[in-house]
């Protein structure tokens, strides 16, 4: 074997070595994996308070009114859970008539320097810490007298209150639109 044969199988040898080398550090820096990563999102936890102004759960078989009765039911949500959140309240009214709209039967005393309506919601303005409890979204009900008469005779007048929450962390409120936020359930 000649010279010039041996040093051209020696140069093959050494490109030989330098492409393997050079392909498992290329498979080194292309190499992928994956990971399983989990994450549980904390639950929102509310608890809504109806009393009355002596302090007592206001009844749940409701109460015997006639026209013109101012009924004390202050109505306030407690947050029960470890996550502060937003809130908004909703209120529906009902009766087992069809004469007069059941909206028209009562009239609230809403607090307005804590919430404000906006598209059939109250929206408390703040975040409910953990364990505390919002100022009352209203404290009496008016039985509209002349709204009321003697067609609602027997007849039951419902005000039920639901109410939401949504997350307050990493959920920053713009320009006080609390009802722009994200994660409200559809309504």
């Amino acid at each position: 074997m000649g010279r010039a044969k041996l040093k051209l199988i020696v140069i093959a040898l050494i490109a030989s070595v330098l492409t393997f080398f050079s392909q498992g550090s290329l498979a080194y820096y292309a190499a992928t994996g994956t990971a399983d990563n989990v994450v549980t999102s904390g639950e929102i936890k509310l608890r809504i308070h109806e009393k009355t102004d002596q302090g007592t759960e206001f009844p749940s078989e409701g109460v015997y009114i006639v026209p013109g009765d101012v009924v004390s039911k202050e109505v306030s949500v407690e947050n029960i859970c470890t996550h502060p959140f937003y809130l908004r309240v909703k209120i529906v009214y009902g009766i087992s008539s069809q004469e007069l709209p059941s909206s028209d039967c009562f009239k609230l005393n809403i607090n307005e320097s804590a919430w404000k309506y906006k598209d059939g919601w109250y929206y408390y303005q703040g975040i409910v810490q953990p364990g505390d409890t919002t100022p009352e979204v209203f404290s009496h009900v008016e039985i509209v007298g002349d709204k009321v008469d003697n067609l609602y005779i027997g007849k039951t007048l419902t005000l039920t209150v639901d109410a939401q929450g949504v997350q307050s962390e990493n959920n920053p409120v713009k320009d006080g639109n609390y009802d722009q936020l994200s994660g409200w359930p559809k309504a």
